[in-house]
């Protein structure tokens, strides 16, 4: 069951109206957004120190992102007709899309956002579209080159991709964060500590999880009969109700969306 991915680490800016060579990334005329490409420090743990089983799920994250499953990701976000399992998954991640944005004032100008895993930057520019400066981060820099590619001119928010962890602190803080399927592949207390990192920096975080039901497990049991090549990293179902006994600050369920192949829970951290 192909859902999304997180981030790990590469900095270095584009200047706005200038072309990436064999990436093809580029910057409007406007200036609207920045590409970052050069490598900072990995964080390591969530939260710093040694690695530990959240670096070595990132890694595993990042090698299928950024390597048989680019073209699959490429497709499935754009409009090019996909198959009836695929479109499920379309659907879901539309939706999802829109509930996290729902979440969120219309206008968000003079907000600075975080798009935490962007993948291939539909969230990204629907956030710019409401005036907010976003920084968008991606785990995959290919990932990273097909949303700047896709992004349109002439928004009215900002956009700076970077390929990187979305837990490095040198990010800065951000009004708010939105991580749709982006910590879905980690366990519970690689995911507890990353949702405590990403608070710690934004008054809101809105994100996703695998919700634990049997419904769930039965796809993605059935999802094991894709090609090797199409799946992504296991992912690992989470109760809401233990989410919210062990992060720091208030986690409320938002919505459950439902959609063939596609099944995620958005919640909601408020400090």
């Amino acid at each position: 069951m192909n859902m999304h991915a997180p981030s790990t680490d590469r900095t270095a800016t584009v200047p706005p109206a200038s072309r990436a060579g064999a990436g093809g990334v580029h910057g409007g005329a406007d200036g609207v957004h920045t590409v970052s490409t050069g490598r900072t420090p990995p964080v390591h743990g969530a939260q710093g120190g040694r690695p530990t089983a959240y670096d070595a799920t990132r890694d595993r994250v990042e090698r299928y992102f950024d390597g048989s499953a680019t073209k699959v990701w490429e497709q499935l976000t754009s409009d090019a007709e996909v198959s009836r399992i695929r479109a499920t998954v379309r659907a879901g991640r539309d939706r999802m899309r829109a509930v996290m944005l729902g979440q969120l004032p219309r206008d968000l100008r003079g907000a600075r956002v975080l798009d935490a895993g962007c993948g291939t930057g539909a969230g990204a520019a629907a956030l710019a579209a409401r005036g907010a400066d976003v920084v968008a981060i991606d785990i995959s820099p290919r990932l990273v080159e097909i949303a700047a590619r896709r992004l349109p001119e002439g928004l009215p928010g900002q956009v700076e991709f970077r390929a990187g962890d979305m837990l490095s602190a040198e990010l800065g803080r951000f009004d708010a964060v939105l991580a749709m399927d982006s910590l879905i592949y980690y366990g519970e207390r690689d995911l507890v500590a990353a949702l405590d990192a990403l608070s710690a920096r934004s008054p809101r975080l809105v994100f996703t999880v695998a919700p634990r039901t049997p419904l769930l497990m039965a796809m993605w049991q059935a999802g094991r009969l894709f090609p090797k090549s199409d799946r992504s990293p296991s992912m690992v179902p989470h109760s809401a109700r233990r989410l919210a006994a062990r992060v720091s600050g208030d986690l409320r369920p938002v919505e459950r969306v439902s959609s063939g192949f596609y099944i995620s829970h958005c919640l909601e951290v408020a400090a």
